[in-house]
């Protein structure tokens, strides 16, 4: 009596973990999400199975297919899009499939935001720069908690990524500036990561909404934002003391000058 969901990676069907892979490949039925999840990944499982997209379903008809195979004795999967634990809707389905008395096993993904930072070739916590990454999206139809405004997270001048945001860059400047940001902050676009038609665009805070709108960039897109994003970070002294000659550790005694 178990529901198992598959976090299946940012695009890149390579990119799914080798246990979720082997878990889709054993399945008797596979729901996925199928305007995020790549076509291809799902083409490895059992030729036999039962695959159903569920772009088309309600939370409660899904949830009604799932717990129907389940008590049928069957091996149920549901493929989510990049890591099922940010913004994957899933506390809501395993509600419903509980109530039914039904478990759920979730198996874990690539998130977006760091297959972004990869393809982006970027280190979002940079020594003597930032060492925090604040994951939240800007306030659209959807409300945030009133402690979470981006405004206020902003304060903290870290890095920034923004899910589900690439319709709302105009609000998305506004608070930032509005924190305290300047207009030069590096900001990095990346329009679906890993997927064949991937897209990178570099601007900064005040050009963001302009370069984003002239690249027709407005939807399934990770903004990440703050100077860890910045192109010539590289040309900078920023080093940690991991693998400082002069630093001890564990495995290595440090060499003093």
């Amino acid at each position: 009596m178990k529901v198992k969901i598959i976090g299946a990676g940012p695009g890149a069907p390579d990119l799914i973990t080798v246990r979720g892979l082997n878990t889709l490949k054993e399945a008797d039925v596979v729901l996925y999400a199928d305007s995020l999840v790549s076509e291809d990944l799902i083409q490895q499982a059992r030729g036999d199975a039962e695959v159903l997209k569920t772009a088309g379903m309600h939370l409660e008809e899904m949830v009604e297919v799932m717990a129907d195979r389940v008590k049928q004795g069957k091996k149920v999967v549901r493929v989510h899009t990049g890591d099922p634990a940010v913004y994957g809707a899933i506390l809501e389905q395993i509600v419903l499939l509980k109530e039914k008395g039904i478990e759920v096993e979730i198996i874990p993904g690539v998130s977006s935001v760091f297959a972004s930072a990869a393809v982006l070739g970027a280190e979002l916590t940079i020594p003597d720069l930032t060492q925090t990454v604040i994951l939240t999206r800007a306030e659209g139809r959807t409300p945030v908690p009133e402690a979470e405004k981006l405004k206020d997270l902003a304060k903290h001048h870290c890095t920034i990524a923004l899910f589900l945001s690439a319709t709302l860059t105009k609000k998305v400047v506004k608070e930032f500036l509005d924190a305290g940001w300047s207009p030069e902050t590096p900001v990095a676009v990346v329009y679906k990561a890993t997927w064949p038609d991937q897209k990178i665009v570099r601007s900064t805070l005040e050009h963001l909404d302009e370069d984003m709108k002239v690249n027709g960039v407005r939807k399934q897109a990770m903004i990440l934002a703050g100077w860890a994003l910045d192109e010539r970070i590289h040309e900078k002294n920023y080093r940690s003391k991991l693998y400082d000659k002069e630093f001890t550790h564990g495995f290595r005694k440090g060499v003093q000058s």
